[in-house]
């Protein structure tokens, strides 16, 4: 299809013509739902407003024509900022404006009463815009909604709240067409399932792939070390690349990483290069101005985090170099495409291992992205918790009719097979809080009057406006004695991991867990403990399933694309032992340092091996093993003993480890923070208040007498087995046990070696032990005291 003839100036002063995939958006501009696949800087943006500009272009009317939705703020800000410039430049009289919430209250209630023909948004703020009850006049006219890194949405309940409001959408307007826009989908049918008009199709276009990226790895001039994951060795060559280019964005894969490196570049930063660091932790003023010195051309290198992973066009962006494994491919294209966002330059990157086990992870990434071959974790149904908010939603814009509110769900894709059942106990919860919590008026928020479901009290619509929203916020915990002296802070995600009785260490005591109480973590003085938990400091990522399997292809090809060293590292291997392989599994036990070892080569992630470490020392202790500890990574789990590991299959059993996890998991607090993140998407907990902001303590007060509450009288409650599934698929990752212990079927490659061997060699190196407390740790105790008995002449007196 030709470009319009009032678009057409536009293309003509910049030499440029349509690309196929902007024409054929254009020729099936009147499809219920389209997905287009376009890698970065193929104009996929563009060409997802290209119908809309047409159509108001050349048939301009009042009211809401098109609503654009992104994951971030910054980014609807990008967008009005780059179609201001053919709207100004031509004289079209389209009005475009953002609604995030930066917007301010007059802004929002002026959009309300005239809303702009475009409207940029993210899906808080729509979803805000449907509990009102001029929703239907709002949106009666709306023609097209554009989602744009719909794969970054659809991975998270944020995207599973969007397609509930799509569904709401399409009821308010039957015509309206859904354009969903990504560089980086893995599974191009799935996310086309969840963005068609169900049961519609959608259809699929795919750009031309665009230039082949440049893709490297470091060389730094010597080995990566075997161990550790910051990667400060490499900060000279990192400096030196910073040099040769324009701007480069240094991703890392952890806020605390990027503090760290950012921290160690500046200080060998000798010629005082501008460099700065952006990412959530900061403030938005900070955010804003690192943002505003990049578009400037201000700044050589900025060391960032997922902040800057989409696709926002800064355009002097020549380098990207990711520090660390990037774990996913698919996170590591979609870095890639902020170097050289433009058509027809390829975009360059390079890639950091921290160490000799990255090095495996690195060239493994590179050679997927340039196979296109992306990774993906399977979704699960829509959740729940997310529903029971859509229901109140729903219910704050004026009554409905269960029915007609069931069938419109079951279009959205994450809810097309919604059992009715699941809907009544969702509306349940809503109406009453559930069996346990119904008798309180505060939870008993909706009543059925005339056939029709509607608030209870239409003032608590203010509140639930106030608390609408799926991200789950994070922060800090207190340390306190239980005599109430503070002793610092620690992440909520470490807290998390704790079980009652694990010791760690905070400014330079060992101190003893006792329980999460009021957003505090209580603790006693443990001064005589070696501590369990040797450090805290933020999650890892594990690497993907699909990641894992080509570094295991590379590790049983020996693959030409590895460097000498580490080739010749896994060829000792070889020699000395044997090498890892997808459908078995290694363990190797081996004596080192007075100590017996057990590195069981699981390949299935860091928090899989951390849980997995857990419920295997149990399983040692009980056998009568003596385990001292364990340390995880994302490719094995060592663990450390008095005694020999003879029969590794009998700790590997699939019905022992369930039974051990569900013990384990009852008493252990990710429960409980599990269950905080639900009740509050579900609505049970409100911690945004008329006049003030309920604290993170008082919110934690809440749920834990709640939760404990829950667990006595209604074990059955809805938001308790909604926690239970997220627990399991969350910080602990048993599902990738169970995934592992899958592939493997039983089969065992058990090497009994005389020494360490040259792939354990560098699990010794690791930090992060978890000790653990038992008979091992008496016996050496009582050992330790023999001898120093046995020195001072005493042995005779006991």
């Amino acid at each position: 299809m030709d470009l319009p003839a009032r678009l057409a100036p536009f293309f003509a002063r910049r030499g440029w013509s349509l690309h196929r995939h902007q024409a054929e958006m254009l020729e099936r501009a009147e499809e219920p739902a389209l997905l287009l696949i376009a890698p970065t800087g193929a104009g996929k943006t563009l060409s997802g407003f290209l119908p809309t500009l047409a159509e108001l272009a050349e048939n301009p009317r009042p009211g809401l024509h098109t609503l654009y939705v992104s994951p971030l703020k910054a980014l609807a800000a990008d967008i009005r900022r780059n179609l201001l410039t053919p709207v100004e430049e031509l004289g079209l009289p389209i009005r475009i404006e953002d609604r995030t919430g930066d917007t301010s209250q007059a802004a929002r209630r002026r959009q309300r009463a005239d809303p702009p023909h475009i409207l940029l948004t993210t899906p808080e703020s729509l979803a805000l815009l449907l509990s009102y009850e001029d929703a239907p006049r709002i949106f009666e006219g709306l023609s097209r909604v554009v989602v744009d890194e719909i794969h970054a949405l659809a991975e998270s309940k944020r995207g599973d709240q969007l397609f509930l409001a799509l569904s709401r959408l399409q009821a308010l307007a039957p015509d309206l067409r859904r354009v969903g826009l990504s560089a980086t989908v893995d599974d191009p049918a799935e996310i086309a399932h969840l963005l068609a008009r169900s049961p519609d199709p959608c259809a699929i276009l795919h750009a031309d792939p665009g230039e082949r990226p440049d893709l490297s790895m470091l060389d730094a001039g010597r080995a990566p070390p075997w161990a550790g994951g910051a990667a400060l060795h490499a900060i000279p060559a990192v400096l030196e690349e910073v040099r040769r280019h324009r701007t480069t964005l240094i991703f890392h894969n952890t806020r605390a990483q990027a503090e760290i490196f950012f921290h160690n570049l500046w200080l060998q930063n000798d010629d005082a290069l501008p460099i700065a660091i952006h990412h959530g932790s900061l403030s938005r003023e900070q955010r804003t101005n690192v943002e505003a010195a990049m578009l400037r051309g201000d700044l050589r290198a900025i060391v960032c985090t997922g902040t800057l992973d989409l696709g926002i066009d800064w355009g002097n962006v020549d380098l990207v170099i990711q520090m660390g494994g990037p774990k996913y491919v698919k996170r590591l294209v979609q870095r890639i495409g902020r170097a050289n966002h433009r058509a027809g330059v390829p975009s360059k990157a390079i890639l950091v291992p921290a160490n000799r086990f990255e090095v495996l992870e690195c060239v493994a990434a590179i050679d997927a992205a340039l196979a296109g071959d992306l990774d993906g974790t399977p979704r699960g149904p829509g959740p729940l918790d997310v529903l029971c908010q859509h229901i109140l939603i729903r219910a704050c814009a004026g009554p409905f009719a269960a029915d007609d509110l069931y069938a419109e769900i079951r279009t959205a894709g994450p809810y097309a097979d919604l059992a009715r059942a699941d809907f009544e106990a969702c509306l349940d919860f809503c109406a009453t809080g559930g069996y346990a919590l119904k008798a309180y008026d505060r939870w008993r928020r909706l009543l059925l009057r005339d056939g029709f479901w509607q608030l209870r009290d239409p003032r608590a619509a203010k509140r639930i406006r106030m608390n609408i929203g799926t991200i789950e916020d994070t922060g800090t915990l207190s340390v306190r004695l239980r005599s109430g002296t503070h002793l610092g802070e620690v992440e909520e995600y470490f807290a998390s991991t704790l079980t009652p009785g694990d010791t760690f260490l905070i400014g330079g005591q060992v101190v003893r867990f006792e329980g999460l109480k009021e957003m505090t973590v209580e603790v006693t003085r443990r001064p005589d403990a070696t501590p369990r938990v040797g450090r805290f400091g933020g999650g890892k990522f594990p690497t993907s399933v699909a990641l894992t399997r080509r570094i295991l292809d590379l590790i049983r090809q020996s693959s030409p694309d590895l460097p000498r060293h580490t080739a010749d590292w896994l060829a000792l291997q070889a020699r000395v032992s044997r090498l890892p392989r997808a459908e078995r599994m290694l363990v190797e036990t081996f004596e080192a340092e007075d100590r017996w070892h057990a590195a069981f080569w699981g390949f299935a992630g860091w928090n899989a091996h951390q849980t997995l470490g857990l419920l295997l020392t149990h399983r040692m202790e009980a056998q009568g093993l003596d385990p001292l500890g364990f340390v995880a990574t994302d490719y094995a789990l060592l663990v450390t003993g008095l005694r020999e590991v003879e029969d590794p299959g009998s700790l590997l059993d699939p019905r022992d480890l369930r039974e051990g996890f569900e013990t384990w998991l009852q008493g252990n607090a990710v429960m409980k923070r599990t269950f905080r993140g639900v009740a509050t998407i579900a609505g049970l907990i409100e911690k945004n208040l008329p006049g003030s902001r309920k604290t993170g303590r008082q919110a934690t007060f809440s749920t834990d007498i709640l939760y404990d509450t829950l667990v006595k009288y209604d074990p059955g409650h809805l938001l308790l087995r909604v926690t239970r599934e997220e627990a399991q698929r969350g910080l602990v990752d048993f599902g990738r046990i169970e995934e592992m212990l899958s592939r493997i079927q039983g089969r065992l490659d058990h090497v009994r070696a005389p020494h360490v061997t040259p792939l354990a060699a560098p699990l010794l190196l690791e930090r992060g032990r978890v000790p653990v407390e038992g008979r091992g740790r008496e016996r050496l105790m009582a050992e330790q005291a023999a001898r120093l008995l046995e020195e001072a002449g005493l042995e005779d007196l006991t």
